[in-house]
């Protein structure tokens, strides 16, 4: 591309309130990139990592493969229901969910390290997405979550209380 290509499709940004910009060394006829909506956040923290099934989490949870870490508010765990106790689910608030799971943070739980393997649980596996790249970006290696959440979960036939 030549400067003035550039230089043209760069002033072109600030002609619209509706430009959009693109991320830095993509050429101009790359995807624009403006402001994202939450299911394009989504895609793109999906992008990051290979999710798990309810099924394959509780294999792996059952087996001591991973850790289940359940991310929703107290009020949802009372009203829609809990993996069941005897899996050990980790309850972690997604507020604090980043400090907890931080493998070189001074606030993380003890058992918490690079290599562990998390799987992250909301309701219905939206915001678990976005918590479980978060922790990636951390350098938690083995962070994925729960296709569908809880409700997959408990629709799959898996033990809740």
């Amino acid at each position: 591309m030549s400067r003035a290509t550039e230089i043209a499709w760069e002033t072109s940004l600030f002609a619209s309130p509706a430009a959009v910009r693109r991320p830095a060394g993509d050429p101009p006829s790359a995807r624009p990139v403006g402001p994202l909506g939450a299911d394009d956040l989504v895609d793109e923290a999906r992008a990051t990592y290979a999710r798990v099934s309810p099924r394959a989490a509780y294999q792996d949870v059952l087996h001591g493969r991973a850790v289940l870490v359940d991310i929703r508010p107290e009020a949802q765990r009372r009203a829609e229901g809990e993996v069941h106790p005897d899996l050990h689910p980790v309850v972690v608030e997604r507020n604090v969910l980043e400090w907890r799971l931080d493998p070189r943070g001074e606030h993380r739980l003890p058992w918490v390290s690079d290599r562990s393997a998390v799987l992250v649980l909301c309701q219905e596996g939206y915001a678990s997405s976005l918590a479980a790249a978060s922790l990636a970006r951390l350098g938690l290696r083995g962070a994925s979550d729960v296709v569908g959440g809880l409700r997959a979960w408990r629709e799959a036939g898996l033990p809740t209380a």
